[in-house]
């Protein structure tokens, strides 16, 4: 397949989405959120990054979503996580017009779904249109399940990922996971990934393709047990995604806990930013405030937490997520 995805306007390009130098976005308080290192890769985007999946499509009307992203980059998020397969390519298109004038206050990650070599192709092609950019800052291949999988993405996507990343179409190459945290570790042992997203929570989410019977949810098949410690012996860029479960964990009450708790979790672990859907202008505020004066949790409160959520709902979130695609 013929694409020229190298001879564009490019070379002028590559400077203006070299983003992640520069100083994060200014939040509409006068401060910027926190920022860390993305692994090896030189990049440090905000702690909270922006959702862009099915809860963006929540907000319904492309104005109001568009509404939500601006106010995102005005609070200080500097990460947008979007893919080819979010809200029917809605969300490509979204975030491509909410940043087209800001290109340079966001790292910018966006998702193949296809397994096909072909279709990778022409989908990323779609991408830098959509997004209205020459250069996109990470791209995943989206959803890794199990071993058959991944034997299908080493066929075909992962080979178009590769050739992305060597003519600079995108800077970064990664993978994600909601489920199967040992095929996961076995891809990330297995390739030269620069950063991974996986399912990171206090539930313990995760359950390996071994451990497929219902009884069997212990805390040690987790992404944070299996998969987590591989992508950090690997200086690899982690990102955490299903940090409230999708809002199943957030609540007041036994098994619940308050959004803070939550990102406190998640951002206690070696991960660089925790990738989070927020449907209401009102959450999005709120998980910003929570970000934003975010502290480390000790070891023994990491347990209590996890102690308490995982029980109630590991097995549920097991389930709920188990060959789950955002879209």
């Amino acid at each position: 397949m013929s694409l020229d995805l190298t001879r564009r306007r490019f070379l002028g390009g590559v400077a203006a989405v070299a983003a992640t130098g520069s100083p994060p976005a200014r939040g509409e308080s006068g401060s910027s959120l926190p920022v860390r290192q993305l692994g090896g890769t030189g990049a440090e985007p905000s702690v909270l990054a922006m959702g862009c999946g099915s809860r963006l499509s929540m907000y319904g009307s492309e104005d109001e979503g568009l509404e939500a992203l601006e106010l995102a980059l005005d609070l200080g998020i500097t990460y947008f996580d979007t893919a080819q397969s979010y809200g029917r390519g809605n969300s490509e298109a979204w975030v491509g017009k909410a940043i087209a004038d800001r290109r340079r206050d966001v790292f910018l990650a966006t998702k193949i779904a296809t397994r096909d070599y072909d279709e990778a192709m022409r989908r990323t092609e779609e991408s830098l249109r959509k997004l209205q950019t020459d250069q996109i800052d990470l791209i995943h291949i989206h959803s890794l399940k199990g071993a058959d999988d991944l034997a299908a993405i080493e066929a075909g996507s992962l080979r178009a990922l590769w050739r992305l990343r060597d003519e600079k179409v995108c800077r970064f190459a990664g993978i994600t996971s909601h489920s199967y945290p040992d095929v996961l570790a076995t891809a990330l042992e297995r390739h030269d990934f620069d950063c991974t997203q996986m399912a990171l929570n206090a539930a313990m989410q995760g359950r390996s393709e071994n451990s497929r019977d219902p009884v069997a949810h212990a805390r040690e098949d987790s992404f944070e047990t299996v998969a987590l410690p591989v992508a950090v012996r690997k200086g690899m860029g982690v990102l955490a995604m299903k940090v409230t479960g999708q809002d199943a964990l957030v609540g007041s009450g036994p098994g619940k806990a308050g959004i803070e708790s939550l990102l406190r979790y998640a951002l206690t672990l070696p991960v660089t930013s925790a990738v989070v859907g927020m449907p209401t202008l009102e959450q999005l505020r709120e998980n910003v405030a929570a970000a934003r004066n975010v502290e480390p949790l000790t070891a023994a409160a990491m347990r209590s937490l996890s102690d308490d959520l995982a029980g109630k709902h590991k097995l549920a979130m097991d389930l709920r997520f188990h060959c789950h695609v955002d879209a």
